[in-house]
């Protein structure tokens, strides 16, 4: 299927369907008519695989308690494995609604008030705002940044890890919104740190799906599984398979005292069953979405490319982070704008709905972040708008 194909046939106008990202711009961004390309979520049709199941459950009429069963255990376990030689025991796995809530869960499960969590921004601003409500010190380590591409300063990395007496690492693989995916060696010598430390390693893999020319390795497969005792894994197929919104995740614990002292809390905190519709959509996504997921990636990667290469060749002072991984890309107008009026110039200049650097670290004030997961003709917009009001 080509990219048009593909955009023609699961290209979705979402106004007045109660989308956050399209429908809240007032609330969000004070400006209902703004192009919106902020929280990541596609605007395409999910693979009809899961509008199949999802109807034949419809069909069905009725939605009372259920239970992952063996198929499904089965899907997630073939896709880890063939993908990313994951091998998982069924034992291993916890559900949550959402790797936010999750890593809500795993904060209070595994640290105590006022102990020091360490995050590497920019990141993912859930994070911050997980450590702050839940009253432990947040710990802010910048990644490197050379000419838009993003590295890991080791050396600041365990020193913030001894000062503070880091208990726990938010670690993002691939990483939002740098667009990095880890290399093996990165990745070993930071879990490396934090094995020497006794750091509990939370790793965010939700973005696992999208790589491009780059694989991503999971925390729990480097060095033979060398570093699971002290890593829990999040991941869930909504990212890929466009599906947030039927509240769906995977926690994945190895170790079995953590285990144990992750039930313990959770005994306390919550006594439901997982989402039946977010697990047959998760199943039959694994089961028979990869066209489709090949398919949308093949969109998100030509817009990278027409993002890329549109400032490269019209205002080239303009710098685009490399997209390894995810479906977001993180730009920095440092160089053409004062810091201060990007907001002002994004919103009311250019008419667009993006995300800011401010909202994933404070060093940011300057940088922007698209979601490319739409079609084709907003992001050569979105570029449009912004080339010429610079010029």
């Amino acid at each position: 299927m080509t990219i048009e194909e593909f955009v023609r046939d699961y290209y979705v106008e979402r106004q007045d369907s109660q989308s956050l990202k399209w429908d809240l711009l007032e609330e969000r961004f004070g400006n209902p008519d703004l192009l919106p390309l902020w929280v990541a979520d596609m605007d395409f049709k999910v693979s009809p695989a899961i509008t199949q199941v999802l109807a034949d459950r419809v069909q069905h009429g009725v939605y009372g308690y259920s239970y992952a069963t063996s198929t499904y255990y089965e899907a997630l376990s073939q896709w880890l494995s063939r993908h990313y030689n994951f091998e998982i025991e069924k034992d291993w796995l916890r559900f949550s609604t959402g790797v936010v809530q999750a890593i809500y869960h795993l904060i209070h499960a595994f640290t105590a008030e006022d102990d020091a969590i360490l995050i590497q921004t920019p990141v993912y601003y859930p994070f911050a705002n997980a450590i702050r409500d839940s009253g432990r010190q947040l710990i802010n380590v910048d990644l490197k940044n050379e000419n838009g591409y993003f590295t890991i300063d080791f050396d600041r990395f365990e020193e913030a890890v001894i000062q503070h007496q880091v208990k726990m690492y938010l670690h993002c693989s691939p990483h939002n919104p740098v667009g990095r995916v880890w290399t093996e060696e990165e990745s070993v010598r930071l879990l490396e740190i934090c094995h020497k430390h006794k750091v509990l390693v939370i790793s965010d893999e939700i973005h696992q799906d999208f790589t491009y020319g780059h694989h991503h390795i999971p925390t729990a497969v480097l060095e033979g599984g060398r570093y699971r005792d002290q890593t829990i894994t999040l991941n869930s197929a909504s990212k890929s398979f466009n599906i947030a919104g039927l509240t769906h995740c995977h926690i994945i614990i190895s170790e079995a005292s953590l285990r144990h002292q992750y039930d313990a809390f959770a005994k306390t905190i919550f006594q439901t069953e997982p989402n039946l519709m977010g697990m047959l959509a998760t199943e039959a996504a694994f089961q028979a979405g990869q066209a489709w997921l090949d398919g949308v990636k093949e969109v998100i990667y030509h817009n990278y490319r027409e993002v890329f290469t549109a400032f490269e060749q019209r205002a080239p002072e303009v710098i685009v982070s490399p997209l390894e991984g995810s479906y977001l890309v993180f730009i920095d107008l440092r160089q053409v704008l004062d810091p201060s009026e990007v907001k002002t110039f994004i919103q009311d200049r250019c008419g667009l709905a993006v995300d800011y650097g401010e909202w994933f670290g404070e060093n940011y004030v300057g940088f922007i972040r698209l979601n490319l997961a739409t079609k084709p003709d907003y992001i050569q917009q979105a570029v449009d708008q912004i080339i010429s009001h610079l010029n």
